[in-house]
């Protein structure tokens, strides 16, 4: 009868050990994301891990001569185009915009918000994702507004 007793806690103990010894699922390790080769800068443009995907900070430029150009137009087409290459960056991670899920907006002018909150609004219709907005010092190349994002991701392939 003394052993008896302790019979469904000797058995809890060992599923307890034989679950301690299972192996870790595997992850896949990060995946670096950039938009051209070679790559110029210190930074990616995103990294993707599990299924979040982490986009840097985004500036109204575009590529000419193999340089970052700061698109003419003011805040408004600066807005226009940050927000293009954050579509860009998550359509090659193999999402789209309805699956971020936290934006960062930086701006040299917190004056700027209004005018900003107006465009950003159109490229997420829908449901909005998360965001926090601060009043930056100074932004690179001289942008007005500079914007991050964490996205969903499904799948494994980059495109």
């Amino acid at each position: 009868m003394g052993l008896a007793r302790f019979a469904p806690l000797i058995g809890l103990a060992c599923a307890a050990c034989v679950r301690a010894a299972a192996p870790a699922p595997v992850r896949p390790d990060p995946q670096f994301i950039t938009m051209s080769e070679p790559w110029p800068y210190p930074f990616s443009s995103a990294v993707r891990t599990g299924d979040l995907l982490f986009v840097s900070g985004q500036i109204g430029t575009r590529v000419e001569g193999g340089a970052p150009v700061l698109v003419a137009g003011g805040l408004e087409a600066e807005t226009r185009q940050t927000l293009d290459n954050i579509r860009a960056i998550v359509e090659k991670a193999g999402t789209s915009m309805d699956r971020v899920v936290k934006c960062m907006v930086m701006l040299a002018d917190m004056n700027d918000w209004p005018k900003v909150n107006e465009i950003y609004a159109t490229y997420f219709p829908g449901p909005k994702p998360a965001r926090s907005a601060f009043g930056a010092t100074g932004l690179a190349l001289g942008a007005r507004v500079e914007i991050e994002c964490t996205a969903r991701v499904d799948g494994d392939e980059i495109r």
